[in-house]
């Protein structure tokens, strides 16, 4: 075992990059543009947590993803890393289970999956799965067209407003 970790090149661990002073790969900053996520399994994550959401369209979808993007962009790099690990760990969690993708499989087992990971005995765990629920619950109940729907008319201005 010794000869095989002797055998990868420094390089491999990023001693180089280290050793010129610069931060190891796990604490490099994302990039501002784009989605944190991965996009694919947080559909499925979001279809999961709420069901309504697999009747959104390709706009919806860009709303949705928007809203959740510009929250995690406030949020520091630590916590956008930690929620994209989470998500990654989700999607290949059920392999073991069923043999596929958390994004393969339908419905109903990923809600009893996530039901038994946010009673799951670890704390960060539960922490994390309860947090992915409330990002897909921003994305989908924070759209304008969410809001009209189930009768939100919260204003900035307050009662008045409604009046």
């Amino acid at each position: 075992m010794r000869a095989l970790v002797r055998s990868r090149p420094a390089a491999a661990f990023g001693a180089r990059a280290l050793a010129a002073g610069a931060a190891p790969a796990y604490k490099q900053p994302m990039p501002a543009a784009g989605f944190p996520l991965p996009l694919p399994v947080f559909r499925a994550l979001a279809e999961a947590f709420v069901p309504e959401a697999a009747a959104l369209d390709a706009r919806a979808w860009e709303e949705a993803e928007g809203i959740v993007g510009g929250f995690l962009a406030s949020r520091p790099a630590s916590v956008r890393r930690q929620a994209a690990l989470l998500v990654r760990l989700l999607d290949l969690l059920p392999l073991v289970l069923h043999g596929r993708r958390f994004r393969s499989l339908d419905v109903a087992r990923r809600a009893r999956l996530l039901e038994r990971l946010q009673d799951a005995p670890v704390l960060l765990v539960r922490r994390g799965i309860w947090g992915l629920r409330t990002l897909a619950f921003m994305g989908f109940y924070g759209r304008a067209e969410a809001a009209g729907a189930i009768g939100y008319r919260a204003d900035p201005r307050g009662w008045e407003a409604r009046q």
